[in-house]
């Protein structure tokens, strides 16, 4: 049954023209047996909402990539989802990644979100290809399109704009670059204004990129979230409006539903605005995603249609 399960894997493109809009959930690979058994909880309560497909991430300089690898696999094989593994260009040889792509197409893995990624916490924030590696995306791109035809892709797209690219239609030409090189959609980095992705959006278009455009959501749970949302999106902006919000909230508890409730009004207005899909970061918790999908009536991903 595990294995009739992998050969169904659908093709990422394939996915995103069957779900409009498509939702689809991010996970990361956990260290600890107990972040594991969480993991899984999570998972069982977020499959009856079937999701168009989940993500696993790639740990900050290749950190986790086999526990990335593993957990990739085994939820292909135990539950039947459409999978989309990250893979960045951190840390890893040509051959490495080549070695790696096999292994994921012998799993029965048909999909990649092709990243650069994030420099190492060692490498006060400079990004240093590996000799016989891949410098940008876009190589990372090409080189799995011409290897590796049958499989889908993903790269990133940054409605408030790249933190290390302060020039926003050079920012434009990168990324159009990475959807010429072959990828099949683009899924966004967070954002908290709706009209960040919306001008985003707008400015892929005039660009001459026709592909769709995922919406990452991130659900504020904490004050202490938000330091760490900074952290992980350089360059993040906080409404004013949402802060006000945040101040406003006693404690964590009611931190958490302001922030799932901006959340769901965002996801909200991007449905009424015709978004070809929302992708939420999820950080292994069901809480916040299951909340929001009660407050707008979704029971499960495969039902909705615009």
């Amino acid at each position: 049954m595990a294995e009739e399960k992998v050969s169904q894997a659908k093709h990422i493109a394939e996915v995103l023209r069957t779900f409009r809009p498509a939702f689809s959930f991010e996970f990361f690979p956990p260290k600890t047996p107990a972040g594991a058994e969480e993991l899984y909880t999570t998972i069982s309560e977020l499959q009856p909402l079937e999701p168009a497909y989940v993500s696993v991430t790639y740990g900050a300089g290749g950190s986790t990539r086999e526990l990335t690898h593993d957990l990739v696999v085994r939820l292909a094989r135990e539950t039947g989802l459409t999978i989309v593994s990250h893979l960045t260009c951190i840390g890893a040889s040509r051959e490495e990644i080549r070695s790696l792509l096999e292994r994921y197409r012998a799993s029965g893995i048909r999909n990649i979100l092709a990243l650069r990624g994030d420099p190492p916490r060692n490498s006060h924030g400079v990004f240093t290809p590996h000799p016989d590696g891949f410098r940008y995306a876009a190589e990372l791109v090409a080189f799995i399109k011409k290897h590796f035809p049958e499989m889908g892709i993903g790269v990133a797209g940054f409605p408030e704009g790249h933190p290390e690219t302060p020039n926003r239609l050079k920012e434009m030409e990168y990324l159009k670059a990475k959807v010429d090189a072959g990828a099949d959609y683009i899924c966004t980095q967070l954002f908290f204004d709706n009209r960040d992705f919306y001008d985003f959006r707008e400015r892929c278009i005039l660009a001459g990129i026709h592909v769709p455009i995922i919406a990452g959501i991130m659900p504020i749970t904490s004050r202490k979230s938000v330091e760490r949302m900074a952290e992980l999106a350089l360059g993040a902006r906080f409404p004013a409006r949402l802060l006000r919000a945040l101040a406003r909230a006693e404690d964590d508890s009611y931190a958490e539903n302001v922030g799932i409730h901006w959340a769901t009004e965002q996801v909200r207005d991007l449905l009424d605005n015709d978004v070809a899909g929302i992708h939420f970061y999820t950080l292994n918790k069901s809480k916040a995603t299951r909340r929001i999908y009660e407050s707008l009536g979704i029971r499960r991903s495969a039902s909705v249609r615009l």
